[in-house]
């Protein structure tokens, strides 16, 4: 049987770190085991100017714990909004931080109230991302009322992503936290600039688990988790080896008490544990082979970064993952919280 893994350090192309003493919270769970990771740029008030994401990104590496300054490195990105000039998205690129823009559909989800209302109004912004190489991060969910909240990403692919690959065949567009098999079916079929990131939580956990035994506010994500069939097919795109298809935890924390409420947010909180939690999903398939390239790899490839050269060890070993930790002043529930995970990063 096997007892641990090595595996190059892996990055994570999907990510919120939020900001202030909730970002220094948060920070040290991701910058211990990822070497890199794409931060959402969804903040009160949105990173919409290369001047607020290099902010950010100083904010960023000021909270890195000492230990750790030397081993994590932020990837920013910028907030698309209906007004985002074409002129900003030259200053982004010449930045050589920012990485990517962000496409949140209007009140897709936490703090997208700023987002697109219409992506027509955006392409003269995605005509210059599209000539500077920049890639656009799709939220892939429509917002309209008459949509079923689990049809909204298949509607999406059809009404937004198909005519938006066509006015911009060259842009680089990452489909983000897929949730469905009409999603992998797309992106498996599309062009080769086209790639997609997955969850931990989408690989573990359909949607029976936001209502065992009672709702369970902290399996409640956005796009929200899908049938069991669904599930199965993101395992399956993961541990494919198809190269379109990386690592991106959309770790999200929340305060307990914005979580248990009458009107709870979405997101579940993963970095606690993330490496371990795809490792746990990567066994369970019977794949544990190919984590280190959708891990490891395949973003970097996608987003023309270098590959990590340093690595990271799991061991086979049984703990339990706490019950909670501090934000801010705050409690965090994390994903499996009280419950034994059965890799450990060493």
């Amino acid at each position: 049987m096997l007892t641990s893994i090595t595996i190059t350090r892996p990055d994570d192309w999907h990510l919120h770190l939020r900001d202030g003493e909730q970002l220094r919270a948060v920070l040290p769970h991701t910058a211990k085991q990822f070497a890199r990771a794409i931060i959402m740029p969804n903040l009160k008030p949105p990173v919409v100017t290369t001047e607020m994401a290099l902010a950010y990104r100083a904010r960023i590496l000021a909270a890195l714990p000492v230990a750790l300054q030397d081993h994590f490195e932020p990837l920013m990105t910028l907030y698309l909004t209906d007004n985002t000039p074409s002129s900003e998205i030259i200053r982004a690129k010449e930045s050589a931080v920012i990485h990517g823009v962000k496409l949140y559909p209007a009140g897709a989800t936490t703090n997208s109230d700023a987002g697109v209302t219409d992506i027509a109004k955006c392409y003269n912004t995605l005509a210059a991302m599209e000539r500077n190489n920049l890639p656009l991060l799709v939220h892939g969910e429509v917002t309209d009322t008459d949509v079923d909240v689990f049809d909204r990403e298949k509607v999406f692919i059809d009404r937004i992503l198909i005519p938006l690959i066509r006015h911009f065949p060259g842009l680089r567009i990452v489909f983000e936290h897929v949730t469905t098999r009409d999603a992998v079916q797309f992106v498996t079929e599309v062009s080769e600039r086209i790639a997609a990131t997955i969850t931990a939580h989408h690989l573990l956990l359909n949607r029976n688990a936001i209502f065992q035994g009672g709702i369970r506010p902290h399996h409640y994500c956005l796009p929200v988790l899908k049938r069991e069939m669904h599930r199965q097919a993101l395992l399956e795109a993961a541990t494919s080896g198809n190269s379109k298809f990386f690592l991106g935890t959309d770790s999200a924390p929340h305060a307990q008490m914005s979580k248990e409420n009458a009107c709870g947010c979405a997101g579940i909180f993963t970095a606690h544990a993330a490496i371990e939690f795809y490792a746990a999903a990567f066994e369970q398939a019977g794949a544990l082979n190919k984590l280190e390239a959708f891990a490891s790899f395949h973003g970097a490839d996608f987003y023309q970064l270098p590959r990590n050269t340093s690595s990271i060890t799991l061991k086979k070993e049984s703990w339990i993952i706490p019950e909670r930790f501090d934000y801010s002043g705050e409690q965090l529930i994390p994903l499996y919280a009280g419950t034994p995970l059965n890799w450990k990063l060493v």
